[in-house]
Order: structure tokens, then sequence, then C-alpha cells
């Protein structure tokens, strides 16, 4: 019968070997957490099902230190997962089930794509968040059908992003009590032992949070850990952070504590000499059967899930208005009559023509969609009052004294990348639609969190305001320029840039209906003018870009998005006064029309007439889109502090500049 020496030997075993075959990788951090992985899941502390990674009510495990993913790969293989013995001999390889930071989608039992340290851990507080939310939502008496727990382990890396502090303190104040973090304190960071620039007090920081702290235990001492584990299940207004005391390497002769064994192969000789200080007597990639049936959870695993759904089949019979809704949720799908509300909310705005900042357009949307979609959580990055993410339907999140949290709206405060992080980790979980908010300008501080969501392919929805330089006052600091464009940029991102209320409304709809793209709204702070469409060009919004304005014979093609697509129609109307023909493109969402059938694409932006394209940011993004014929009407400086209106006067944003330069490319 295997020990829980052997338990842990085998996952160093195979972390060593899978790294020397790729010959790449982060061998250290598995070896030194060995222990810590067995006694929360070879002890039966994390509950899930290996036969079905998807039980809504299994425990989430976060592995935040994700370059030692080799730790994570070794316990799925050996618990019972679907990830045979040959896909961890391709590690890091082409096409592989084992990439080398655990990633969403690929491997069954990975909860979320980690590797950029500290994004774990905030996705993990967007976990605990929605377990908890969802719990008080769908719970009753007698019938806690949501109630599990997030397990994460993390690294020194990731207590020093700044992205733990941002989450890790709303952690607190929200009293994730179910939420549970080890860390993984070895002191070894790549530049070699971390004295010299890591040396605040992390239990210290921690229990200033809020935290209920376990301070440094043994790592290697299995009981140690299960205490820990025991200690923090008992906490019931607070998250857990158990600091526990590691080796790096542990077990390796000559490379343990220190960085030789954090993101490099071991090589054949200290591997061999590991194996026999551990004595592990197995060939590589050879796991004993008796190790095997140790850590096997396929029939626990079958147990928990068997007791949950019969707990659930009397909730069901109990309550079944609540498990349909609970079920349909769960599933991502959207309400019955979800078109019929879109369809009225559509009608609607272009019914009432209204001339107003297209982030008031984006709060009528808001509070059109809120009310129909109950999982919608709303939030923002203590802008509330300005990016208008609020509605009439909204609840201020509250936590209570008894700890329980109210609410459906979130102020996160000024964390931006923190807000972000963790509302991929809410929507990862399930059950919630997030959306957040803060100014276009501050998606510089979010951008990596942002990237990810397109990364994971999850439909998650960001929110910026105040979008150009029709902030005005604020200056330079506060005006976007090239943020719209890199935006654009990222693979797997929708970016809408609607220019009045009917483009917001068809906007915030395709972006809710998305399942594997997320989107990226950006609006004005300032009133953009009505534009009338006739229904066909309505429904053509949704496919990114459609014609607007047009004539017979057109000799220019205006293209242009959000607060200068007015600026366009009145070029257009200039150049007509003179018996020049031109076309207005609209285009809200450049990725969205990519994405269009060639021959709908050639339907609105024709080969051979020149283009003209316009818009408040930098010009290079539109050259693909005018070509060597047409040019740009764009924004390639930073701005400056003065009203708005003399700004787009300042920077050539009027109509005599944009007839002229139209003429130019007609020419």
């Amino acid at each position: 019968m295997a020990t829980r020496a052997d338990l842990a030997n085998a996952i160093r075993a195979l972390a060593m070997d899978a790294v020397q075959k790729a010959n790449s990788g982060h061998p250290g951090m598995p070896m030194g957490m060995a222990e810590i992985a067995v006694a929360l899941w070879g002890e039966g502390n994390y509950r899930h099902n290996p036969q079905n990674p998807h039980w809504a009510n299994r425990d989430r495990f976060i592995l935040s230190n994700g370059h030692g993913s080799m730790l994570q790969y070794a316990l799925l293989h050996l618990t019972g997962y679907n990830l045979p013995i040959e896909q961890l001999k391709q590690f890091r390889q082409l096409h592989s089930q084992t990439p080398g930071h655990p990633e969403y989608g690929y491997t069954e039992g990975i909860e979320t794509t980690t590797g950029p340290l500290g994004q774990g851990i905030a996705n993990a507080v967007g976990f605990a968040l929605a377990e908890k939310l969802l719990g008080q939502e769908f719970n009753r008496p007698g019938f806690d059908v949501v109630n599990h727990r997030t397990w994460v382990f993390l690294g020194d890396g990731c207590m020093m992003e700044g992205v733990s502090h941002e989450a890790c303190a709303l952690a607190a104040t929200w009293g994730l009590n179910k939420l549970v973090a080890f860390w993984d304190d070895n002191n070894i960071s790549i530049d070699g032992h971390t004295d010299k620039w890591f040396t605040e007090d992390i239990p210290g920081r921690f229990e200033a949070y809020g935290w209920h702290v376990i301070r440094p235990i043994d790592g290697h001492s299995v009981e140690a850990v299960l205490k820990a584990i025991e200690e923090a299940k008992t906490i019931t207004d607070r998250p857990t952070l158990i600091c526990c005391k590691t080796i790096i390497g542990k077990g390796s002769p000559n490379k343990a504590d220190s960085h030789d064994s954090h993101g490099s192969p071991l090589g054949d000789a200290e591997i061999a000499a590991t194996r026999a200080a551990i004595g592990w007597n197995h060939g590589p990639f050879e796991i004993p059967a008796d190790v095997y049936a140790g850590w096997d959870k396929k029939e626990a695993g079958e147990k928990w899930e068997s007791s949950w759904n019969q707990l659930y089949r009397e909730y069901a019979k109990t309550h079944p208005e609540l498990a349909a809704e609970f079920e349909r949720r769960n599933a991502g799908r959207l309400t019955a009559d979800w078109a019929q509300v879109v369809k009225t909310a559509v009608a609607d705005a272009n019914g009432k023509a209204e001339t107003i900042a297209t982030r008031k357009a984006s709060q009528n949307a808001l509070n059109a969609f809120v009310p129909a979609l109950p999982e919608m959580l709303g939030g923002s990055a203590d802008l509330t009052g300005s990016n208008l993410t609020n509605v009439k339907a909204s609840v201020q999140l509250t936590r209570e004294s008894d700890n329980t949290l109210s609410g459906n709206y979130i102020s996160y405060g000024v964390r931006e990348f923190g807000m972000s992080a963790i509302m991929n980790g809410i929507l990862l979980h399930g059950g919630f639609r997030p959306y957040g908010a803060t100014f276009l300008m501050f998606s510089e501080y979010a951008r990596n969190a942002l990237r990810m969501a397109a990364l994971m392919k999850i439909p998650q929805l960001f929110v910026f305001t105040h979008d150009s330089i029709g902030v005005g006052e604020d200056g330079p600091t506060h005006q976007p320029v090239e943020q719209t464009a890199t935006l654009r940029y990222i693979p797997n991102m929708n970016v809408w840039r609607p220019a009045d209320t009917v483009e917001s409304m068809v906007a915030w709809a395709h972006s809710i209906e998305q399942t594997k793209t997320p989107s990226t709204l950006i609006f004005t702070r300032q009133n953009l003018q009505f534009q009338t469409r006739s229904d066909e060009q309505i429904a053509n919004i949704a496919k990114g870009g459609y014609v607007l304005r047009d004539a017979a014979n057109p000799k220019v093609v205006f293209i242009a998005t959000g607060s200068e697509l007015d600026l366009a129609v009145k070029a257009h109307e200039a150049l007509a006064a003179e018996g020049v023909a031109s076309r207005v493109v609209s285009m809200p969402s450049t990725n969205v029309f990519d994405k269009q059938d060639k021959a709908y694409q050639a339907s609105v932006l024709p080969a051979g007439v020149p283009r003209l394209a316009i818009e408040v940011g930098v010009s290079d993004f539109w050259r693909k889109y005018v070509g060597l014929e047409g040019d740009v009407l764009g924004m390639d400086r930073f701005g400056e502090s003065a009203p708005a209106p003399l700004l787009f006067k300042e920077f050539g944003f009027t109509v005599e500049n944009a007839v002229a330069k139209a003429k130019a490319i007609i020419k």
C-alpha cells in the first residue's frame, strides 16, 4: 500500500520526467508543493469528480502559480481524469493537452488559464464570490445545492504582482470564507533568493486585509497541512491564507532551494540522484499500481456527486421554478423571451431618437436588459456616476452582519485590473454574466485580464467610457488615443464603438449573445447626434459595419465610428450640396465586420472607390481599410486640456477638413 511519501514522490517524478523530456518547464514548484497537494487532493479535502469535471457543485482548484503546471497535470492524471500518461509525455508539445501553463478548454479539470502571475488568485476571488452569491440566491432550508470551496495554490510571484493586492483586499471585504489559499513560501524566484527584493510581511499584509492567516507551517508535513485545512474549514466570516514554508525542488540533492530548479530541467544526472535520494526506484513516467490506487478519486468523486444529485432531485421537486432557473443559468442559456426583449428595446431606442452621450445610451440598454437577465452582475471601478453602469434594477453589493452578501452591482473601488480578473473568475464559475466599467484610458491597467478573457474564449463584457479627446478638460492623461485600436488588435475580442442610441442597444445585445468571444463596449462622455435608419440598416448594425448614407455612383466612401459618424454624415451632405456623390459607412465594430463574408464586405466597401476613415484615434489602424488610394483623418498625437468642442476643431475634426481630405483623394 502506497504511503503519503510515495504519493508525493510520484508528483516529483512526473514533474522531473516531463520537464526533462520537453527540455522546458518548471520542475521546482511541483516538487516543493507535493505534500501540500497530497493533503488537499490525496486526502479527499478537494471534492471533485474526475469522471464529470463539470459537476455543478464541485470544488474549484486554481493553480495561480501556473508555471508549475506539471503539478496540476500530475494530479489530474493520478486522480483519474481523462489525461493519459501519453499526454504527460507530450508536455509543452504542439496540440497536446498539457501546454506550458494550464489553459482553460484544453484539459479536463482546468478551471481557468493561469500563468500571468497574480491573475489566478484574482480569478479565484471571482469564483468564490460567484459561489456565495449563487448560494444565497438558490439555496433553501435543507437544500444547500450551492455549497463548495475554492482552493488556490499561489507563489511568491503572485504575491508580488499588484493584482493580488487588489483582489485579495476585496475577498476579505466580501467575507469569502470558502476561499482558501496556500502560499508556497519558498523564497525563490527566477533571479534567485528573494531576500533582496521581496521582504514585506505577507502574513501581516493579509491580516490587515481581514483574512484569517495561518502563519508559517511546514509545507512538507502532510499532517501540518491537514491541520491547517481543518482550521480553515471552521472559519465562517473571512477567507484563509495558509502560509506553507517549502523548499523549491525538494528532493534534489544539488538543486533544491535554488533558482536552478525553478525554470529549467534538472538534467539526467540530477534526476537520477534525486530518484536515489527520495527512494523512487521506477523508470521515467512509471507509476506503480499501488500509487495509482492511492491517488485514485473516481469512486470518491462518484459518491460526492451522487449524494449531491440526490439532494438536487429533491430540490427540483420542492422548488421546480428555482431549479429550472438554476439549470438555465449554469448552462449559460439566455431566457426564452430574449429575442423579443431585444426587438422591443431596439425599437424603443429608435422611436425615441434621443441625442445623448453613448454612455447614457449604454445605461438605457442596461435598463432594458438587466431586468430581463437576472444573471447580469454589474459594477464599476469607482466610476459609477461617470460610466453609468448602474440601472434602476441595480442594488449595491453589501455585506450583512451575518456574513451574507446582497446586491447585483459591485463597487470594485479603484482596482481596474482586479475588477477585470475577478469578473473572469465569476464568469468561469457559471451562473452570472458580469460586466464592469472604467474609463477607456484605464483599460491599460486591466489589459492583461482582457487578453486572458479572449485567450480563454469566454464571453466577458468590458465597458469603457470617456473614449477620446471628447473627455475635454481632464487633458491628455485621461484622453485615449491608441487604446481603441490596440484593443481591436487582441485576437478573439469584439470591440464596439457605437455612434448613437440604436447602435449602443444593438452592441449590447450582440455582446450578451456571444458564447466564446469577449466584448469591449466603448462609449462617449459627450452627446452624439441620433441617426435615422431603415429597418434593414438597423438589422445590419449587428454585422459590425453597414451603409448609413448613400448616393448613386459614389466618388468617395467615408468610414466612421462613434462620435465621428455624425461628422461623416455632415461631410457627405456638404459634398452632395456641391454635386459630389459619397457614401457613409458606419463601422461600430471592425472585428465583427471582418467576420462577415466577402460578398457583404464588398457590398459595403466597393472596390475601386477611394475611402476616407474618420476616427479620433491613431490613424495607422485604418490603413488596411482605406488602402494606398485612401486617407485617414485620425489622431496621431496626444491631446490637450481644453473644452471638447475646441479640441475637435484644434485637431482637425471638422466638416471642412473632412471635405477637403475627401476631395483630395477623389482627385
